[in-house]
């Protein structure tokens, strides 16, 4: 049921990863749909268009805003966490336990007051998105048709705001996993010089297999960029570390020095497109993959559903804020924000 006076709404997002259990506090409520060359919204990934022409056949059909997209705030005053805290003394509206495992309270909150302060907070700032590019870029379009169409559609129509979850960028439970580069489809003649070519521009060091723990350190050494692969032999996980950064230059001639700079855009350019040929700029690869789970991706390589694996480090929030704020775009799937906002918890309604 709708609620009587205007609301946002607090959702205490429980969730369990890897045997840990977890909390993201999210608000949900309507943003205004700005276009996003003003810089209000922040993009930090690429967008296709098969995905969002999906999105937008469904906003057509429904009307209706059922999953909201995922954006992220700054707070540093906790002005928004203290009154969050304080709303949370009260009784929530919903409180369920979806059938996936993870549990939602909600709180309704409709004092004038207290959503003025929150509104207040959040409108000194820009936003960014963190998960839902395409549903975003799809309510823009659809706002677009709309108030072309009908000249009584004013800017504070519905059509004009999105759903959306937004987070503080400090909150614990703003989880992000590295999607990761499954790969298969490559001729036997790729896989057997694969190592060699990638010496030319890495060093590698090998450790057994099921060493997860050495992988990670070192993967996670400072300085360089650094990644791991596992795949021909399947006896070994390889760490990589890129020897000259300078070659970055070449091979990404059009881009700035924090892109070049990104793990997941030496994979994406230097080792998928330039060694492997794969293509990286569209949605219709089918060799590449990508999965946030590296246990399911190594089985998947042992058991020969897969050929290879590249593996990546989760990027940070604040390498996504400094990405967006160059005005830069990473990778297609540089992200994973874990968990998902569930769909139909609540719907905004666009007529």
């Amino acid at each position: 049921m709708p609620e009587q006076a205007p609301a946002v709404y607090l959702d205490e997002h429980y969730f369990s990863l890897n045997g840990k259990a977890g909390m993201r506090r999210g608000i949900i409520a309507r943003v205004r749909l700005e276009e996003w060359e003003k810089g209000i919204i922040r993009p930090h990934e690429k967008i296709f268009a098969a995905a969002k022409e999906d999105r937008q056949n469904l906003l057509k059909t429904l009307k209706v805003n059922t999953s909201p997209v995922l954006m992220m705030y700054q707070d540093p005053d906790r002005v928004i966490a203290d009154t969050l805290a304080a709303e949370t003394q009260k009784e929530p509206v919903i409180d369920v336990t979806i059938p996936e495992g993870d549990r939602h309270k909600v709180w309704a909150i409709s004092n004038k007051a207290v959503v003025n302060r929150i509104a207040y907070a959040l409108s000194k700032q820009p936003f960014y998105v963190a998960d839902g590019h395409h549903r975003y870029t799809s309510a823009l379009m659809y706002s677009r048709e709309q108030m072309a169409a009908d000249s009584r559609i004013t800017p504070d129509d519905a059509v004009n705001f999105v759903m959306t979850t937004l987070v503080d960028f400090a909150d614990p439970g703003l989880i992000i996993l590295a999607p990761h580069r499954v790969i298969r489809g490559l001729t036997k003649e790729v896989l057997a010089d694969l190592r060699d070519k990638l010496s030319a521009y890495f060093t590698i060091t090998e450790m057994p297999a099921d060493d997860w723990q050495k992988l990670d350190a070192a993967m996670n050494q400072p300085g360089g960029i650094r990644l791991g692969f596992f795949g021909p032999g399947k006896d070994k996980f390889y760490a990589l570390k890129l020897r000259d950064e300078k070659a970055l230059a070449q091979i990404m001639p059009n881009s700035s020095d924090i892109y070049r700079n990104l793990d997941v855009a030496v994979l994406d350019h230097l080792i998928l497109n330039k060694i492997l040929g794969l293509a990286i700029d569209g949605s219709t690869e089918p060799r590449v993959s990508f999965s946030h789970d590296r246990e399911e991706s190594v089985r998947d390589v042992l058991n020969g559903e897969q050929e290879a694996v590249f593996f990546l480090k989760p990027i940070k929030p604040e390498l996504i804020k400094a990405v967006s704020d160059a005005k830069e775009i990473m990778p297609r799937k540089s992200t994973y924000f874990y968990p998902k906002a569930p769909a139909g918890l609540v719907v905004n309604t666009l007529f």
